[in-house]
C-alpha cells in the first residue's frame, strides 16, 4: 500500500486533509481514486490505514480507518558518516541506505573531499537530501524518515558519535565484520570515506575514539557502493534481513 509521512497527530475515525503537494502526488503521480486505501505515518511507530473520500482540485480528503504497529524498522540503529562525494552520488547513497534501514545519515567533510560547498550551498543540499530520504522512506514502507544531518567535519562527527559500536571501512584492510558486530547490538556507526578514502590521521582519530577498522572483502569498493554493502552486511549479522 502506498505510504505518506505527515507532520501531525493522527487519530482513528478522523478526517484528514492533505496539503497541496501531497494531494497532487496522490492524484497526478499515483493516479489514485476515491475509495483507494493509503497508509499515513508520523513516525510514532504506527501505520494508519486511510480511505480516500474525496479528491478536489487542490486537496485530498481521507478518513482514518485503523492503525497497526509498523514492523519494518531494524532492531539496530545504524548511523552512516559518509565522506561527501562528488556530483550526485550522495543522493544515491541516501536513497539506497534509507531503503535498507539506516536511521541517521551524516555527510562529513574529510581531508580528501573534493566537494566543499559553502554554508548556503550546504544548507540547500541538506534540504534536497532530506527530501530524497522522505521519498525513499515512503517507497520502502519505513516506520521513520531518516535524519539527514547538516554537513560537519570528521572531527566533530567523531566527537558526537555515541554509538555502541563504531566501524571504519578502510581500503587498507581490517577485521572481519563477524568479529565486530554481534546479533544483539543496538547501535552501530559506519564511517565511509570519499573517493580518495581516509587519510591515516583520520583513521587513527576514529580508532582513538573506540572505532574498529573493518574490511568489506578483498575488492576496493566505490564510495557509493561501500555504504550499501556495509549496511546490508550489518543487517544480516543482526538478523534484520530475515
Amino acid at each position: 500500500m502506498q505510504k505518506l509521512f505527515v507532520d501531525f497527530v493522527i487519530e482513528e475515525n478522523e478526517k484528514v486533509v492533505l496539503n497541496e503537494e501531497q494531494s497532487r502526488h496522490i492524484a497526478k503521480s499515483l493516479r489514485m481514486r476515491k475509495g483507494d486505501m493509503i497508509t499515513l505515518s508520523n513516525g510514532d511507530g504506527n501505520d494508519w490505514g486511510c480511505i480516500i473520500d474525496e479528491i478536489t482540485q487542490n486537496n485530498v480528503i481521507l478518513t482514518v480507518c485503523y492503525h497497526q504497529a509498523n514492523g519494518t524498522e531494524p532492531s539496530v540503529k545504524i548511523t552512516l558518516y559518509q565522506g561527501l562525494p562528488k556530483g550526485d552520488k550522495m543522493g544515491d547513497i541516501i536513497q539506497k541506505c534509507t531503503e535498507l534501514g539506516v536511521s541517521v545519515i551524516a555527510p562529513v567533510l574529510t581531508n580528501r573531499c573534493v566537494s566543499r560547498p559553502d554554508a548556503k550551498s550546504a544548507e540547500k543540499k541538506q534540504k534536497r537530501f532530506q527530501k530524497i530520504a522522505l521519498e525513499a522512506a515512503q517507497q520502502s514502507g519505513r516506520g521513520i524518515v531518516p535524519e539527514i544531518t547538516e554537513l560537519q567535519n570528521i572531527k566533530k562527527a567523531v566527537e558526537n558519535d555515541d554509538s555502541e559500536v563504531k566501524i571504519l571501512f578502510y581500503e587498507g584492510g581490517g577485521e572481519s565484520l563477524k568479529s565486530i558486530v554481534k546479533s544483539d547490538v543496538k547501535s552501530v556507526s559506519v564511517y565511509i570515506g570519499p573517493e580518495g578514502g581516509f587519510e591515516k590521521d583520520e583513521v587513527e582519530m576514529i580508532k582513538s575514539a573506540g572505532g574498529k577498522v573493518a574490511t568489506l572483502g578483498k575488492r576496493i569498493l566505490r564510495t557509493q557502493t561501500a555504504p550499501v554493502a556495509a549496511t546490508a552486511a550489518i543487517l544480516l549479522l543482526t538478523n534484520n534481513l530475515e
